[in-house]
């Protein structure tokens, strides 16, 4: 696309206003990160729009990167305040979660946006099946592993998710609750790991796509500044509705029905690469 009519800009306000929202009211209703929702979301929608970059994959993670800052700080200080946050857990992750994100960002840097795609479908279906079975209910574990364990396991949490644009909550809250973690301090440390994975891999994104040419009006290396503000204010708002609505609906049911559409969108992904 390039220029954009009236019709266009009003066109691609609208989508960018509701995605925040869907985003938001299924965090609310399911807690889960908006990223889940958003990169896909992200990457069909500007595509559907007529943007033809060679770089939405990494666009779409990079922006929904860039909406989990203000939003986890939000959500880190509410917990704080409820005493839901183990500083030591933070620390104890957080070292690892640094430095899997500098690999998540290396790698994104180094691969075209079929790979990014690729990686993203394949982990977005590993997280399915993670929703799906919930692993902390067969847990041997009998309460937080030493060092090197938890490093390593933030390494892991922070490539996955500094390549897929979440906050790494999907990852870190099963890990945790299978390490005997009570379920609210770990979502609450959860939110927590999520601004150390945000924040630096953000700042990534945005060096490693500079001077990218024919991405979308207003972005920033690989954050798009006009997705942004619009996408956080709407997620904000469609929060509360979704989570006023979990407790009336069954809210496990509806993770594992959400859990096989996200199984359907990894499946379509895989399907454009495989056919260019």
């Amino acid at each position: 696309m390039d220029s954009l009519g009236p019709a266009e800009w009003a066109l691609l306000f609208t989508f960018l206003l509701s995605l925040g929202g869907i985003a938001g009211f299924l965090a609310g209703l399911l807690g889960i990160g908006g990223g889940l929702v958003l990169v896909p979301g992200l990457y069909f929608g500007l595509q559907a729009l007529g943007f033809q970059s060679a770089a939405l994959m990494h666009v779409a993670v990079g922006t929904s990167l860039a909406v989990i800052i203000p939003t986890g700080l939000s959500s880190a200080r509410a917990h704080w305040k409820r005493g839901a946050v183990r500083l030591d857990l933070v620390r104890k992750l957080g070292l690892g979660v640094l430095l899997g994100v500098a690999c998540g960002t290396l790698i994104a840097s180094q691969i075209d946006e079929q790979g990014m795609t690729l990686l993203f479908a394949f982990a977005l279906a590993v997280l399915s099946l993670v929703m799906i079975f919930d692993p902390a209910r067969f847990s041997p574990l009998h309460d937080v592993p030493p060092q090197p364990w938890m490093a390593l396991s933030g390494v892991v949490i922070g490539i996955f998710s500094s390549l897929m644009g979440i906050g790494g909550a999907t990852i870190s809250v099963p890990w945790m609750s299978m390490c005997r973690v009570p379920i609210h301090t770990a979502v609450g440390t959860a939110s927590a790991l999520g601004l150390v994975i945000a924040v630096p891999a953000a700042l990534g994104f945005i060096v490693i796509g500079w001077g990218q040419v024919d991405l979308p009006p207003f972005s920033l290396g690989y954050i798009n500044f006009l997705a942004w503000p619009l996408i956080i204010p709407a997620s904000v708002l469609a929060a509360p509705w979704g989570a006023k609505l979990a407790h009336s609906v069954s809210v496990a049911r509806l993770r594992k029905f959400f859990a096989a559409f996200l199984m359907v969108v990894a499946a379509k992904m895989l399907w454009s690469v495989w056919h260019g």
